[in-house]
């Protein structure tokens, strides 16, 4: 395959058992010398700030296909709904730590 473009989620996971969140977007990946690129946006406006959140978290996400198969990307944010993926080479488990004022 030299070119995907379709539809999949990006699936932000807190631990092996709890899925935080997953919003549909449409991606294009390309094949490369140098492996693969890819970009991609939001397919919903409502998704934008749920999306802002978790990247701000942690970028890795997962990357689900329609077939159920998946690969662990960085997302770096681009302009409103758009965004490009690298692949993530690192441990999927990571630590995540926030903290929320009360008031």
């Amino acid at each position: 395959m030299d070119r995907f473009e379709g539809r999949c989620w990006l699936d932000w996971w807190a631990n092996s058992s709890t899925l935080l969140g997953s919003v549909e977007v449409a991606v294009d990946i390309a094949a490369t010398d140098a492996g693969w690129r890819a970009r991609g946006c939001l397919v919903s406006d409502e998704d934008q700030e749920p999306f802002a959140f978790l990247i701000d978290l942690d970028p890795v996400f997962l990357l689900r296909f329609e077939d159920g198969s998946s690969v662990a990307v960085t997302v770096c944010p681009g302009g409103h709904r758009d965004f490009v993926l690298t692949e993530h080479a690192g441990p999927l488990r990571r630590s995540v730590e926030n903290r929320i004022a009360l008031e």
